[in-house]
């Protein structure tokens, strides 16, 4: 004998409560809450309070609005021009060397006769990881004019002794000599790490029909980087243009603002004169240099790749 059950007229059996949509809507919200909120104040409100300074005069309670003015004192003040021209210089030389002593380091590295490519890999790489004050500091002292451990090595080899923080361009050489020395290891192990991801049978394809390295290098090694090149051609250009912990600690700007760069000079506007409007000003002026030239560097290079 069977026994069955049956669900009374009017009464249906209770499912599991869902949640409601609103909650699976909100819950990603809740989530980043702390994320977006720790941005907002610490990155967004910052940057748009920035922007408003721009606009202003005057400080604290003296604070008043000033307009276009500040833009206006922007193009008619000579020491600003002398910063970006500096920076400028430093960005002709620094970089192109930089990347291009970084690619013959990981071509180089990559090579089939160079063993422990780990060891090589951590050597070149580790200068990137020293802090900026503290490079400033120890190029500070190996470059004395008097008794620097460079100056020493070019009196021992017959050449003679170079000031490097009393005359302009060297003290300008200096800047780039410390910011290649820190970066080119970085931007060596990004490299390194695209030429590892070219397959062996291009380079093998090309020696059997008699290309030579340069030929394979050319043909082979450069447009197989190029995304890599855009990339760090990019962000060493971004970086150069808000250049300021070497020159500060190296040289301080000096001689004669030979090394003052537009970070530099917009530290000086806001932290020493508490010029914050005007500062905020040589911000904003950076931002739009740095974004224009990014944009066309981009622009350019993705042109040529396609």
């Amino acid at each position: 004998m069977s026994v069955s059950t049956a669900v009374r007229p009017g009464r249906l059996a209770k499912r599991p409560p869902r949640p409601r949509r609103w909650r699976r809507t909100a819950l990603p919200y809740l989530l980043l809450a702390p994320a977006l909120l720790t941005f907002g104040l610490f990155k967004a409100y910052p940057v748009l309070d920035s922007l408003r300074l721009s606009f202003t005069t005057g400080a604290g309670a003296a604070t008043r609005d000033a307009g276009l003015d500040n833009y206006r004192r922007l193009l008619d003040d000579p020491l600003f021009w002398t910063a970006l021209r500096n920076t400028g210089e430093i960005l002709l030389v620094q970089v192109p060397l930089m990347l291009g002593l970084a690619l013959l380091t990981a071509v180089g590295i990559n090579s089939l006769f160079v063993r422990g490519r780990t060891v090589w890999r951590l050597g070149v790489f580790m200068p990137s990881v020293t802090g900026l004050v503290a490079t400033g500091v120890m190029f500070a002292y190996l470059l004395k004019t008097d008794d620097g451990v460079v100056n020493r090595l070019l009196s021992a080899v017959g050449l003679p002794s170079v000031d490097w923080m009393g005359q302009p361009f060297w003290a300008r050489m200096a800047v780039v000599l410390v910011l290649t020395w820190h970066y080119t290891g970085y931007n060596a192990v990004i490299y390194l790490a695209g030429l590892q991801s070219i397959p062996a049978e291009l380079y093998e394809a090309a020696m059997v029909d008699g290309a030579g390295p340069i030929r394979r290098f050319v043909s082979i090694t450069v447009p197989a980087l190029r995304p890599l090149l855009l990339f760090t051609v990019v962000l060493s250009t971004i970086g150069t243009l808000q250049l300021f912990d070497e020159p500060y600690v190296l040289t301080g700007g000096g001689p004669d603002n030979a090394t003052l760069t537009v970070s530099m000079y917009l530290y000086q506007n806001g932290f020493r004169y508490f010029d914050f409007g005007y500062a905020s000003a040589v911000a904003y002026a950076l931002t739009l240099i740095v974004s224009v030239l990014g944009a066309a560097q981009m622009r350019l290079m993705g042109e040529r790749e396609r």
